[in-house]
């Protein structure tokens, strides 16, 4: 086993990692953006390094930056987590040829698998059949209505290299398809580094469930459980539980054997995740994410599994050191994912801010896993999931009741959060007779009596460089602190190479926290950067018309228009940062 580990990410999957790998004595490295720099995971670690930047590209998405501080620690193994680098095999390649044990598959199963269209070609092959779609990149929007035509509406366009519902869009009709394109094209760029897309047919009640693999290089490949992940929004989960319900024991067997087939088919290694879609008694290959899932803890509680242990283990070339009969799973287990985000009539409107309060649950069968503390910053630039709530009990009903008793318990104050929307998930006679699919929470759960939260201030603290020479063993050395903006005692910096945050058009800036109910002054809800401005200055629109798009925590988000009439003003344009309230359109 290898002695030291860097975990090439961030949040509560850094958390986790650092966990295990401190169980097994390993020294553990953090890395961290400007915006990270003193987060939990950056606590945690036995040692941290800055990585520089505040947005994904510049800071946890730097190659360069990345190797040169694996070099500088020596680290002798890198785990990536999951998103980030952590499906990229370049960056598995370059671990590996600097002599580094990266802690996933082989970097050529990350790329077949990686790759949502070789995937594809790759299951097949197994005779693992796939919903029916294309197995090459679309870029012209025609393409997408052929397919539409010929297969039936909706249409899913998906993003060839990533996962979790970024940058995937779904088309119901011919005229919605251009622009549909376009912006999963554009969400992608931004969540994975590429924007290839490409097609499938979009069910109409499916059940999303996956299988969770694990594979040394002694031959042995296993199938541990499968996870139901069908209460989703915007394609991405809410919860997850396992075993699925109602899901007849030879279709989970089949299930398995075929997950075990689509990894054997790429030659994997370490853990990873078979995705499937299961609609009428018949299940279909969906993908294959080559890292540990966000929800891999279900697993680890019916299995009494360390699915991190593993991975570190086989990275190692260590043995699993048990077969496929010796894998037992008991009672049911449930995964609730704590974002933040505003549910309130079902909009999951992101909110980054600083969390005031943050009280875990407790009790028999009830664990949390939160890349935050009270007082950390839930920065705009990155993924909003806070925490994940994990519960365990005998059976699914009692569960259930756990989950909801331990989100009474829970308390998250400064930022909304879906926990509102996850109590009426849980709740529903429809979740719990196991009947809902992965559209039921868009098309069917009502949240319109789940009221807007009010939290503080939306806005992180600004932390200024200031340089500081201070005496370190008697040695004289200059230092760098960041100190908030806000205290009265932080000098200015002096320093005109520091690094400083992006900074907001003046003109959103003096329209922060104007009215916008009726009016014709369209402010934005939550930070983020500006993507598109579809609208200018003596256009008409309609109520309800999208007038500018935001990215905010790796998700784009639609501003409308809350009445009719002509655009008189727009104060923003593409790239720039938009802080809470702030007025970006002026209608008349």
């Amino acid at each position: 086993m290898f002695s030291s580990l860097l975990v090439a990410n961030r949040g509560e999957i850094a958390v986790r990692v650092i966990r295990t790998a401190k169980e097994l004595g390993l020294r553990t490295i953090a890395v961290y953006s400007d915006a990270d720099r003193d987060a939990l995971h950056v606590r945690m670690a036995d040692e941290a390094w800055a990585l520089g930047g505040l947005t994904s590209q510049e800071s946890y998405l730097n190659t360069t930056k990345l190797l040169e501080i694996i070099e500088r620690s020596g680290a002798e193994a890198v785990h990536p987590g999951y998103g980030f680098f952590s499906e990229n095999a370049d960056f598995a390649r370059a671990i590996t040829q600097a002599g580094v044990t990266f802690v996933g598959p082989p970097p050529d199963a990350i790329e077949v698998m990686g790759d949502k269209i070789s995937s594809r070609r790759a299951a097949e092959a197994a005779g693992v059949a796939g919903v029916p779609g294309l197995t090459h990149p679309v870029d012209d929007p025609e393409e997408v209505v052929a397919f539409g035509d010929e297969h039936g509406w909706p249409v899913a366009i998906k993003a060839a290299y990533g996962g979790g519902g970024r940058g995937m869009r779904v088309v119901t009709r011919p005229d919605e398809a251009a622009e549909a394109l376009a912006s999963a094209r554009r969400e992608a760029r931004s969540a994975f580094g590429r924007d290839e897309c490409y097609l499938e047919r979009y069910l109409a009640w499916p059940r999303h469930i996956e299988m969770q693999v694990i594979a040394d290089d002694h031959g042995s490949v296993l199938w541990l459980s499968e996870r139901d992940c069908s209460a989703q929004r915007r394609h991405q989960k809410l919860i997850e539980e396992t075993p699925a319900p109602h899901f007849p024991d030879e279709t989970r067997r089949a299930m398995g054997e075929a997950a075990c087939a689509v990894a054997r088919a790429c030659g994997y290694r370490n853990a990873g995740t078979v995705e499937f879609l299961y609609q009428d008694g018949a299940f279909y290959f969906l993908e294959m994410n080559t890292r540990l899932q966000v929800e891999h803890p279900i697993t680890e509680l019916v299995t009494g599994l360390d699915l991190v242990e593993l991975q570190l283990r086989v990275a190692a070339g260590e043995p699993l050191g048990f077969s496929q009969h010796d894998v037992v799973r008991r009672g049911h287990a449930i995964e609730v994912r704590i974002n933040a985000e505003d549910p309130a009539g079902g909009r999951f409107m992101p909110t980054p801010g600083t969390i005031t309060r943050f009280d875990r649950p407790d009790g028999p069968g009830v664990r949390v896993d939160a890349g935050y503390d009270t007082g950390d910053t839930v920065s705009q630039y990155y993924d909003n999931l806070v925490a994940k709530l994990i519960v365990h009990a005998a059976d699914r009903d009692h569960a259930i009741a756990r989950a909801i008793r331990a989100l009474g318990e829970l308390r998250i104050e400064g930022v909304a959060t879906t926990t509102p929307a996850d109590v009426a998930i849980l709740d529903h006679p429809d979740f719990r007779a196991g009947t809902h699919s992965t559209r039921w929470v868009e098309e069917r759960l009502d949240l319109g009596g789940v009221a807007p939260v009010a939290t503080a201030s939306q806005d992180a603290h600004e932390l200024v460089p200031t340089p500081v020479i201070a005496e370190v063993n008697g040695k004289r050395v200059a230092v760098t602190l960041y100190l908030d903006a806000a205290a009265p005692s932080a000098p200015a910096p002096r320093t005109p190479n520091a690094p400083s945050r992006p900074q907001r058009s003046s003109s959103a800036r003096a329209g922060a926290r104007a009215a916008q109910t009726g009016s014709g002054e369209v402010s934005v809800p939550m930070q983020g950067t500006v993507v598109k401005v579809p609208v200018s200055p003596g256009q008409q629109v309609d109520a309800g018309e999208v007038v500018i798009v935001l990215e905010a925590m790796k998700m784009e988000n639609a501003i409308l228009a809350e009445r009719a009439g002509t655009v008189r003003e727009v104060r923003v344009n593409p790239g720039d940062t938009v802080g809470t309230g702030d007025i970006v359109v002026v209608i008349e």
